[in-house]
């Protein structure tokens, strides 16, 4: 006896939907998705902004114990406090990081904010929706809004200067109190010493340090004219765009 050959069960013809194109999704839908995006991007920008706070409670710890220590005993080195300084840039450099990303989705929450919500409070004549365009090609292709330079430039003028200014404050008072107070240059010059490396190697390191601080300070300081909580409505679409990519 010979098999008989099942026959093929007709399958379920599977609905064609309309491209995206034909579907325009109405005026509630469209409002329904922005403010779930809205609440969306609220979310991250808080998350990157409280890992701000991270670092910067690490260099204010970190700053704290080794003052304690370098301040507790005489023949502790000075040494430590110039460690810390390099510790305090590291920390800065992860905090603007974290500021570049925490600065996306805030560029992209004041965009929303200016040409979405209050144009539904207050609709203006002159609006257009160019920004929506914008606002997908930033989806599309994410930017960071600021360079790393100008992102270290802000965490340096808002929390870490003060930093930089006890450590070097500090560094000087342990020169010239311990092991006991002096003023003579010579005496001075050697406790700067630090092992094979001579005072000037010391100083000259210093000078290129706080410089570089200074640069830091000054070549990012107009950069930017407005407030970092409230862009105007034509700064929120120029920085949709125009960044880096992260």
């Amino acid at each position: 006896m010979t098999a008989e050959r099942a026959e093929p069960q007709p399958t379920a013809a599977v609905p064609q939907l309309p491209p995206a194109a034909s579907r325009p999704t109405t005026a509630a839908e469209f409002q329904a998705a922005m403010v779930h995006l809205y609440r969306g991007e609220v979310g991250r920008a808080n998350t990157w902004r409280s890992r701000l706070d991270g670092t910067t409670n690490w260099a204010v710890l970190t700053t704290a114990t080794t003052l304690s220590f370098a301040f507790s005993s005489p023949t502790n080195t000075h040494v430590l406090v110039l460690v810390n300084s390099l510790f305090i840039l590291f920390f800065m450099y992860i905090e603007a990081r974290r500021y570049r990303f925490y600065d996306l989705w805030r560029s992209r929450i004041r965009l929303i904010e200016v040409e979405f919500f209050a144009e539904m409070l207050t609709p203006s004549p002159e609006a257009d929706d160019s920004w929506r365009a914008l606002l997908a090609d930033d989806l599309l292709h994410p930017r960071f809004s600021i360079p790393i330079w100008e992102a270290l430039g802000r965490r340096l003028r808002r929390n870490y200067i003060w930093l930089f200014a006890v450590l070097f404050l500090s560094w000087c008072v342990k020169v010239l109190i311990h092991p006991f107070s002096t003023s003579e240059s010579g005496e001075l010059l050697a406790r700067i010493a630090i092992g094979p490396l001579p005072a000037w190697f010391v100083l000259s390191a210093g000078v290129a340090f706080n410089s570089f601080l200074a640069w830091l300070l000054i070549s990012t300081r107009e950069q930017r004219h407005y407030h970092d909580e409230g862009l105007p409505r034509a700064e929120a679409r120029q920085r949709m765009g125009t960044g880096e990519l992260p």
